[in-house]
């Protein structure tokens, strides 16, 4: 079941996903060669809980951390380690909370010092495919239309969208109907109405589109051993079209002029 927030849901939904913005921009300036994506874990969870909330994905269906963290050929799902970051490589941050019951979802990847164009390349179409994707929503629109946005942007730039997971809504609790892919034809699915809410987050390889999971049990990797990049935000529904909740304040006014101009923006 699809579920149109009322403004008081749609206001908690703003304050919790806010928190996720801005923890996750902290954790994207610390992460940096040297740096162990433990550290990035502990340093998420501490601000969660600082200000009153509870890490979403600690637990969740057994995950035993904060934030998922996926360098290079990672897709999604990684799990912190005592691994340091080292110059060239890139890493997604993937994290959530929950406040009041209502849950928050936000992921980035960036760019570890100095990386290879291809790197820089696949980071800046994986970003603007997500806004492209977030363009599409509007009231009366179908859900497909965004996962035909991001595809067709992705696509355009040589490179492949991941089949295997998708975007969702987002509530009560942390994946909701509809599942958002980030590929397809446009014009199907249900129609998106005022209030609904969702997490759209395009993940986008350098290679072939296919993925694995390790014997962990979580890390999807590509097959091909390319490189992949991640970026989600949560976005409800509004009778203007779209608000992004996990968007800062500060970042909002160039989000607006440079998301679709070829400009990566911060999460």
């Amino acid at each position: 079941m699809i579920v149109c927030r009322s403004k008081a849901e749609i206001d908690k939904l703003r304050r919790v996903n806010q928190l996720v913005a801005e923890v996750l921009a902290e954790l994207r300036r610390m992460a940096a060669p040297g740096v162990t994506t433990a550290d990035i874990d502990r340093v998420a969870e501490e601000r969660v809980r600082a200000a009153g909330a509870e890490p979403a994905f600690k637990g969740y269906h057994g995950y035993p951390a904060t934030v998922c963290v996926s360098a290079n050929e990672q897709v999604v799902h990684g799990i912190p380690s005592k691994r340091p970051l080292v110059e060239g490589d890139i890493l997604s941050i993937d994290m959530g909370a929950r406040l009041d019951g209502f849950f928050g979802d936000c992921a980035v990847t960036v760019p570890i010092g100095t990386v290879s164009p291809q790197a820089s390349e696949l980071l800046r179409v994986t970003e603007e495919a997500l806004f492209h994707g977030i363009e599409a929503v509007k009231p009366g629109a179908r859900v497909s239309d965004i996962g035909a946005a991001i595809q067709q942007h992705v696509e355009a730039h040589g490179f492949s969208v991941v089949r295997e997971f998708v975007g969702h809504g987002i509530g009560t609790a942390l994946h909701e109907e509809p599942q958002i892919a980030n590929y397809g034809p446009g014009g199907r699915g249900p129609r998106l109405a005022e209030g609904m809410v969702l997490a759209i987050e395009p993940m986008v390889n350098a290679g072939k589109p296919a993925v694995k999971v390790l014997s962990d049990g979580w890390t999807a990797v590509t097959r091909d051993g390319s490189l992949s990049a991640h970026f989600e935000h949560a976005v409800v529904v509004s009778a203007e079209g779209r608000e992004i909740l996990t968007l800062l304040p500060a970042d909002a006014a160039r989000a607006a002029g440079r998301a679709l101009s070829g400009a990566p923006t911060e999460a």
